[in-house]
């Protein structure tokens, strides 16, 4: 932002040559600190994120970003969106009860379905969390694993208890789950159940077949919201099976009522060790070719 800060005491003094750039930084240096005292931690990613539209000749302000963002209060944090696909997305979710959201991994599908889920539950708009996924990797070798289902299928249903923990302290997500208000499960586990008053989120959903998506879809109950997630690139299913994903978004895309979130690359949010780590290899990639 062509400034220069630094601290004397309890002052904190904004230099540069340019008006408008010392009192930008003022502003949002104002917006940090206010949403700061409502008892919210702001981390570094955030404020790279939100700055991103300086680039853009955009106006920001971190406190309109945050009041559009999912709070997660046992974490005193707000997930905010980072990209306008992730924006539509969150208020698809708000709106719709059946949201589909399609793309490429790293694009937070999951992340911020969870993070929505966690926030109905907390707000008590819901009683219960409900996540799925299809253990399609394992087929038949299930059976020979040791130990018992629930251990069995753990490898496959792991992002999700990976992304719950970073929203919620584990004894509190771990009481949760002994309580039942947050259940997760392989898709098979979902036969012949009427889900109402649930927030359900079916992640890896490409690797489903089509008679598993029907059953899934239909088990939608009063009250619910549910949000399948899937990257419709990476389908495990062998070559013969028909992905259900792909299939309902054929079958389903105009029914009023059910909303389809397309991400893309640009949509993918990395840390920026990452992006550096790609860009070297996509140089040394040229280099080689050349």
């Amino acid at each position: 932002m062509n400034v220069t800060l630094s601290i004397r005491g309890n002052k904190l003094i904004i230099q540069g040559e340019n008006e408008g750039d010392i009192e930008r930084a003022e502003k949002i240096i104002d917006d940090i600190r206010a949403v700061n005292r409502e008892g919210y931690i702001i981390k570094p990613e955030d404020i790279m994120h939100s700055l991103q539209g300086l680039k853009e000749g955009k106006p920001v302000s971190i406190v309109s970003l945050f009041k559009g963002g999912i709070p997660v209060p046992s974490k005193k944090r707000v997930i905010i969106p980072k990209t306008p696909t992730q924006k539509e997305y969150m208020e698809a979710m708000l709106k719709y009860d059946i949201v589909f959201g399609i793309g490429p991994a790293g694009t937070g599908k999951t992340y911020l379905a969870m993070a929505m889920a966690i926030h109905f539950l907390l707000t008590r708009q819901v009683s219960r969390i409900v996540l799925v996924r299809p253990a399609v990797e394992a087929g038949e070798k299930l059976g020979f694993l040791p130990g018992a289902i629930e251990e069995k299928v753990s490898p496959y249903l792991r992002p999700l208890y990976d992304a719950l923990y970073d929203m919620l302290d584990l004894d509190r997500a771990s009481k949760l789950i002994e309580k039942g208000a947050i259940e997760i499960a392989p898709l098979a586990f979902m036969r012949g159940r009427t889900l109402n008053d649930s927030f359900i989120i079916l992640d890896e959903a490409q690797n489903t077949t089509t008679e598993q998506m029907k059953m899934y879809l239909t088990r939608l109950g009063f009250g619910s919201k549910t949000v399948i997630t899937g990257d419709i690139t990476q389908i495990d299913l062998p070559p013969q099976k028909v992905s259900g994903l792909v299939e309902a978004l054929k079958i389903l895309k105009d029914i009023e009522g059910i909303k389809i979130i397309y991400f893309t690359e640009k949509d993918v949010v990395r840390h920026k060790l990452v992006q550096e780590i790609i860009k070297a290899y996509e140089k040394h990639e040229r280099h080689s070719s050349a």
